[in-house]
């Protein structure tokens, strides 16, 4: 059975874990065999944007000592076999480059969109 995740929101819980809570449930599921794949949309597109470093991160007196890194659980979601599908339209409403993308990113357009959900089994949204 195959599910298809929308991360329509970005930065979702980092300030209280070290991660983006539906990435590392990604992780989890696919290894344990589940067939997952992802769209990254809306403000998650920023998730695929390569550089990014949230050390230093700071709110008032409570520091983040153990910032996301999320390029990192993206790289190791692409290690893993997952697709990762990054909203076109959503980058350039940001104004976000295709050459700033990490590596195994695949851009598609939002028209697209319908197309891909009927692909799968699933369509899990956030």
């Amino acid at each position: 059975m195959k599910t298809l995740n929308i991360v329509s929101t970005g930065y979702r819980a980092t300030l209280e874990e070290q991660d983006d809570t539906v990435l590392w449930l990604l992780q989890a599921l696919k290894g344990a065999g589940a067939d997952v794949d992802v769209v990254l949309r809306n403000s998650a597109v920023n998730y695929a944007v390569a550089g990014q470093n949230a050390a230093g991160l700071t709110f008032g007196e409570r520091s983040q000592t153990q910032p996301p890194r999320i390029g990192d659980d993206l790289a190791r979601i692409v290690a893993k076999g997952m697709r990762v599908y990054v909203v076109e339209d959503d980058l350039a409403e940001r104004g976000i480059a295709a050459e700033d993308m990490l590596p195994g990113m695949q851009l598609m357009r939002a028209d697209q969109l319908p197309r891909l959900v009927a692909d799968y089994d699933n369509v899990w949204n956030w």
